[in-house]
């Protein structure tokens, strides 16, 4: 009989865990939506701009035509194209917003594809930036970028590495929002994302210069259900499902290195074969 209820129990707690990690994901993806409209709301107002534009710039057409000024309609033909070259540009760009974000959203496949991780960091930090910016109007933080151009494409599930850039990048806008508030004179919040090519690996680097975590965190910070945030705004998974997808689901490195006062640093390896 006990071990039925023992049974019992362990089917009852995975069944928990998997509902929990779906949570998380689902959280994730919920932080993500904000800024995934201001994101397609820039490239639809030059869409919408240009096409206004373009319309005035038609009816102007039609008058040099019946008035017979062949050089300024090519002229005015020329700017229309440019502006047609331009909203395609912008629509592209706001289906490739979409594109991403039904890709976040699917399950994962778990099939590892070549994947440009400049890009794919580039996209989740504007979307988080553009998240937290939505949800509080008065946070801001300066956002630092330092791509490496000889980036390889590396053979990841990028549904997966999308989400622990994400976790990573919302908890360092986290630690500088939460800096910011002591009022600190000349302080500045920012949040730096950076890629590197190593012999055979490549390093993603996420910095904040936040208040920093202790030794006592660090060596906690990558359990379940583990948080330093108030109840209500943080499960505690984050961090342990970026820790087992970057090693376990990708047979990478996830370190972290801290100094309080001055900030935390996360810094993802993953192997690559080289060409």
């Amino acid at each position: 009989m006990s071990n039925q209820v023992l049974e019992k129990t362990l089917s009852n707690l995975k069944s928990t865990q998997a509902q929990l990690i779906q949570s998380e994901k689902l959280a994730s993806l919920g932080e993500l939506t904000a800024g995934i409209a201001h994101e397609i709301q820039n490239p639809l107002n030059f869409v919408n701009n240009f096409a206004e534009v373009s319309a005035e710039m038609l009816g102007e057409m039609k008058e040099e035509i019946n008035a017979g000024n062949t050089s300024e309609v090519i002229a005015i033909a020329d700017d229309l194209e440019q502006n047609l070259s331009k909203i395609n540009h912008h629509g592209q760009r706001a289906s490739s917003i979409v594109k991403g974000m039904l890709e976040h959203s699917r399950a994962s496949t778990g099939v590892k594809e070549p994947t440009d991780i400049n890009a794919l960091a580039d996209e989740f930090l504007r979307l988080a930036y553009h998240g937290l910016r939505a949800k509080d109007s008065s946070f801001n933080a300066t956002m630092e970028m330092h791509f490496d151009p000889d980036l390889p494409l590396v053979s990841v599930i990028p549904q997966d590495i999308g989400r622990v850039l994400l976790n990573l990048i919302n908890n360092a806008f986290y630690a500088v929002n939460e800096k910011a508030k002591q009022g600190i004179e000349d302080y500045s919040p920012t949040v730096t994302v950076s890629t590197k090519k190593l012999e055979n690996a490549i390093e993603i680097s996420v910095k904040d210069n936040g208040n920093g975590i202790s030794e006592v965190i660090k060596d906690k910070i990558f359990q379940p259900f583990f948080t330093t945030k108030p109840t209500g705004q943080g499960t505690g998974l984050g961090l342990s499902l970026a820790y087992d997808i970057v090693t376990k689901g990708h047979g990478g490195n996830l370190d972290v290195n801290s100094l309080i006062g001055e900030g935390t640093e996360f810094i993802i390896r993953l192997v690559f074969e080289p060409g």
